[in-house]
């Protein structure tokens, strides 16, 4: 079963996040080997895969948790990229933003922008 959910998060955990979910697995397995499992198998093989929600609301409800963190800034980077493979316009990646000023605070919603402002760049959006 664990070499399954293995198998299931790396598919979505592409699917998502792509190339930057290679780099994250990569530096894990050089330092923590255990830690890049669970990082597969939890969220993408168990969460990520179920049937209750499609990867586009899973990529909303991420990104909204981690701008109202405020700390997770390259995680949210991550994200915001997985959101926009999945699905997500740029204009509804502002808008959980500005939502999240409401429930987290205008420096974290701040923080986001600018992380969602240097993704789009990035990808020329």
């Amino acid at each position: 079963m664990t070499e399954k959910r293995y198998e299931v998060g790396i598919q979505l955990m592409n699917e998502v996040v792509g190339e930057s979910g290679g780099h994250t697995r990569d530096f894990l397995k050089g330092i923590a080997p255990d830690f890049e499992r669970f990082l597969v198998e939890f969220p993408f093989g168990d969460i990520y895969s179920r049937p209750g929600l499609d990867l586009k609301s899973r990529e909303i409800a991420t990104i909204a948790a981690l701008t109202a963190l405020g700390y997770a800034i390259p995680q949210l980077k991550v994200h915001i990229n997985g959101a926009l493979n999945v699905g997500c316009t740029k204009e509804e990646i502002v808008e959980i933003m500005m939502q999240m000023a409401v429930y987290a605070g205008f420096p974290a919603a701040l923080n986001g922008l600018n992380a969602a402002k240097e993704v789009f760049t990035t990808r020329h959006l």
